[in-house]
């Protein structure tokens, strides 16, 4: 992955991806096509997601979804592999099974799952995106198992987490996690940010040659990418 990743993706794209947010009607509510235009067009995230699951053509599993944009931004990158996309929050799985169908989107499915209890059957690449930190250190754990079990030959592990290395990006991630949570728009409180040593004997254990770099951009937050592959 190059530093151009570290863009988020460009104004056309963005665009063209949160136009499917809009509501059916003129006077909706358009609180979901506002967050996800200013995400994608200020984040960094998908560009480095796409650049490492392009090329791979193993099925993705995406936990944590939300409203399901990395399909979208997979769509619209040309990636045309079979995806999967499971979160706990019910309402945001409906409006992504909608917004899905209604955008015609190829071999896309959601499921509400929680992740605390169980995981789908899968073989082959697994997205966890701003996940961890809403789990404990003992359901991080579990959830990285189950995730490093489910890579297909050749398939990739690719994350994005806020990790606690002490500094002013992990204390102002906190406070954001916090109000996002007040406000309802995450489930949860977040419960544990992980260290890069602990994602790393995590992987080493595993067999796992992993990436871990970080991924903020110019958010305020401090966020990670991983991208974990078998040697």
């Amino acid at each position: 992955m190059t530093e151009q990743t570290l863009r988020p993706l460009d104004a056309a794209t963005a665009k063209g991806i949160a136009r499917a947010f809009l509501p059916a009607r003129v006077l909706g509510n358009r609180y979901d096509y506002y967050y996800t235009l200013t995400k994608l067009r200020t984040d960094p995230l998908y560009p480095g997601v796409l650049d490492a699951l392009r090329g791979c053509h193993a099925p993705v599993l995406d936990l944590g979804c939300g409203l399901g944009l990395l399909a979208h931004a997979l769509r619209a990158d040309g990636q045309d592999t079979s995806y999967l996309g499971v979160d706990i929050d019910a309402p945001k799985i409906a409006r992504a099974q909608r917004i899905a169908a209604r955008s015609g989107l190829p071999d896309v499915h959601f499921a509400v799952v929680d992740l605390s209890r169980g995981y789908p059957s899968h073989q082959g690449s697994v997205a966890i995106l701003d996940v961890l930190q809403f789990l404990t250190r003992e359901q991080q754990a579990t959830l990285l198992d189950a995730a490093i079990a489910m890579l297909a030959p050749g398939a990739v592990l690719v994350m994005r987490a806020a990790l606690d290395d002490g500094g002013a990006r992990i204390r102002r991630t906190r406070a954001g996690d916090r109000f996002a949570a007040l406000t309802g728009w995450m489930p949860d409180r977040p419960k544990h940010y992980p260290t890069v040593d602990e994602l790393q004997a995590r992987f080493d254990a595993a067999g796992l040659a992993a990436d871990i770099r970080p991924w903020f951009g110019n958010t305020p937050f401090n966020n990670w990418l991983v991208v974990a592959r078998r040697d």
